[in-house]
């Protein structure tokens, strides 16, 4: 009986602190640093966030600190949580759909795993080569150049049937275009992802 009583609260704080990563979630950055009782839940909340930045570095250092301040039992498991999170913050796809899975959860779609490539293309993780930097200030420019001419295309259409406009004046309306049509994609996304951790956060 006596060894019963002592496993119980060993028992519920198991919970606890398996528990403490929902209960921890909705709590600011600076929170979460003071955080002294559910440490490690903590600072894995604050490596995810760092890797949904892309700050591979700050990611790393917080899922050391997690693993540092959590009971042997769990540290398998944030030690899967940091390779997904700095595959995330690395924008190394291949790499984070395989966490993900050793994780048990869903891996994310292929159009996801395509963007989060195509942004690593665009913006190479810290330590990358003077190469493959050079390739993704090529890739920004031709996409600034392609959308600048599309802009100016959409501007000339419009300006059609007032007359016309000038090069300059075309080219200063598909400015203002292509700003107007990326507000509202980046507002829509936004609204998406509110969304998207509601429904997680639900279930």
């Amino acid at each position: 009986m006596a060894k019963q009583q002592k496993q119980r609260p060993m028992r519920m704080e198991q919970r606890g602190s398996l528990a403490a990563m929902q209960q921890l979630e909705t709590r600011t950055d600076e929170q979460l640093e003071s955080e002294t009782r559910f440490k490690a839940a903590a600072m894995a909340i604050l490596g995810a966030r760092a890797a949904e930045r892309y700050d591979a570095k700050a990611t790393r250092a917080y899922y050391s600190r997690a693993i540092a301040a959590a009971r042997p039992q769990e540290r398998i498991q944030l030690r899967r949580m940091a390779e997904a999170s700095i595959a995330l913050a690395e924008r190394r796809a291949g790499d984070l759909k395989q966490a993900i899975t050793r994780l048990g959860q869903r891996p994310p779609s292929n159009r996801q795993l395509l963007i989060l490539q195509f942004m690593g293309l665009l913006a190479p993780p810290p330590g990358a080569s003077l190469l493959i930097r050079a390739r993704g200030i090529a890739i920004v420019l031709g996409i600034v150049i392609v959308l600048l001419a599309l802009g100016f295309g959409i501007a000339k259409l419009i300006a059609l049937p007032f007359g016309g406009v000038g090069t300059l004046g075309g080219l200063l309306l598909g400015i203002i275009v292509i700003v107007a049509v990326l507000g509202i994609m980046a507002l829509l996304g936004r609204r998406r992802q509110t969304r998207a951790r509601a429904r997680a956060a639900a279930r």
